[in-house]
Formats: structure tokens, sequence, C-alpha cells
């Protein structure tokens, strides 16, 4: 039988030789617990400064263009409290997402000493990866952005600079949902701003001059209706993934399922946190992810 790439390289990965134990030096002293994860790559830092920056013309449109110009104080002062609220929780979420470590694999433990400290059973098999030069987890794999294997990593994403894994997949979740909340609501508030100000005079309904109102609300609209489509489409596509257990790398590459299979309300409470609370809606409250062993080996 004729063996797909996945299967050659799982073969490459069960011969001992391939561990090369004598090349992995033994890992860095750990840092302090509760030590920043920051990506210095270039392209994400960019991407997430432009994700801050689009947000905060969404933020000034919506205030100083048609909300604070309103003489209906009533529905200023909710619409506003409404949008400032989702914005916070947005880049809230954006920075738990961005600094979280995504469920780094310990580099550079692949040595001798480590294994032999595992006592392995017989039969059992251990994966390395060449790159980190790391024992893998399964159902980790490497980013070569990050330069470190990521566990159930779903895939890099640069507008957050940082992989989307096991321990910030929540915050990335949010962080989809409260940009689609924003940019629904900023899309519905300026319809009905360009109803209010043809119905009155032009120069009364904003304190810009006609023409600057009219550029500021057309570059907005585009911008929540682009990031609507996209963070709705990205929301939906995590959604997905957390209630069928399958991280976006497993569905690209059609892996084999060596893990257990559970129900999707046990996998969102795995991501989200257990029991089911308040918490699964803050970007402010850390998930227990349970005691699971990180090193999970395949036989």
């Amino acid at each position: 039988m004729m063996l797909t790439p996945a299967h050659h390289f799982r073969n490459i990965e069960r011969k001992p030789e391939y561990l090369q134990l004598e090349k992995c030096m033994p890992p860095p002293y750990p840092g302090p617990v509760g030590t920043m994860w920051f990506i210095r790559d270039g392209c994400g830092i960019a991407c997430a400064i432009v994700t801050w920056f689009l947000v905060l013309y969404a933020e000034f449109v919506v205030l100083f263009v048609m909300l604070i110009p309103s003489r209906d104080y009533a529905y200023s002062i909710i619409n506003g409290i409404m949008f400032n609220l989702l914005a916070f929780l947005a880049l809230a979420s954006h920075c738990r997402a961005m600094l979280t470590d995504p469920g780094a694999v310990p580099k550079g433990n692949a040595t001798k000493e480590f294994i032999e400290s595992l006592q392995l059973k017989p039969g059992q098999v251990v994966y390395k990866c060449p790159k980190c030069c790391s024992i893998k987890p399964d159902r980790a794999h490497h980013c070569s952005v990050c330069k470190r294997c990521i566990r159930k990593m779903d895939h890099h994403c640069p507008w957050v600079n940082n992989c989307v894994g096991e321990n910030n997949q929540k915050y990335f979740v949010l962080f989809t949902m409260y940009i689609a909340l924003i940019s629904l609501h900023a899309l519905v508030m300026v319809g009905v701003h360009f109803l209010h100000c043809f119905e009155e005079d032009w120069t009364k309904c904003s304190s810009f001059s006609p023409p600057t109102t009219v550029i500021l609300l057309i570059l907005l609209c585009f911008e929540a209706l682009l990031f609507l489509i996209f963070t709705s489409v990205m929301f939906g596509t995590q959604v997905h993934s957390i209630c069928t257990d399958e991280t976006g790398i497993e569905q690209l590459k059609k892996e084999e399922r060596r893990w257990a299979k559970k129900t999707k309300w046990m996998n969102m409470k795995a991501v989200f946190g257990h029991p089911f609370s308040l918490g699964w809606a803050s970007p402010f409250a850390t998930p227990d992810h349970g005691k699971a062993d990180p090193y999970q080996y395949v036989v």
C-alpha cells in the first residue's frame, strides 16, 4: 500500500535514530511564573497595531461624528455605553490572545535524561520536533513564526501576533465575536445617522462639514462591513472547530483521530472553562483546562 506523506512522516519519527538526542541541549532555565508571552514578528506587530488603529478610528467616528452631536441624549448615552463596552471587551480579548502563551511545548527537552525520566513502557512512542528539539505531545504542531511547538495549534494569526492554541483559543473566539458585534452596531448607527442627516440639515447633524462627515461615515461603513464578514466567518469556524474537537491544522491535513470523542458541550467547556458561567464571555476570566498530562504519547 502506498503511504501518504503524513504516514511517511510518522514512520520516520518512529525510528529511534531519528531522535538524535545527542544534538539536543538541555532546556534553558524557565522564567518566572507569569512571564509575559510576546512574539517578536514584524508582520504580526504591524497587523496588531492596525487592528487597534481601526477600532480606535471606529470609536472616533461613532463618538464625535454620530453620538456627541446628536440632540437625542438617551440615544447617545445608550449606544455610547454599548459600543464602548463592546470595543473595550474586543481590545481586552485581543490583548489576552496576543500575550497569552498558546500552549508552547518546552524547548530543547528532547534530551536522553528527560526521556529516561518519563519511564516509558515498551511499545510507547515519543515524537521529537527536529526544529525546536522538543518532545511533541500528541496533537502538537510546530509554528515557524513562533519557532515553538504549540499544543492543539489551530493556526497562526497575524492579527493577534500569536498562535491560536490550547491556552488562548477562548480569547481569540471572544475577540472575533466582539469585533463582529461592534461592526454590526456601527453599521446600524451609520444607517440611522444617514437617514437622520437626509431628513435634517446636514450642517446640524455633525460637528464636521458635510463632505468630511460623508467621507468618515463611508470609510467606517466599509471597515465595519469588511470586519463583520471576516470575523463572523472566523467566529463560526472556531466554534465549529471547538464543537468537533478538531483543530484547523488537523482538518486541513485530515489527520487520523487518535483522541477520545466527547460531546459538543464538553468540548465547549474544555475551552471556555467548567462550569458554564458569565466568565465564558469575559476575557479576564482564565478558563480551567483541567490537569491533563501535557505529554500524551501514542502507542
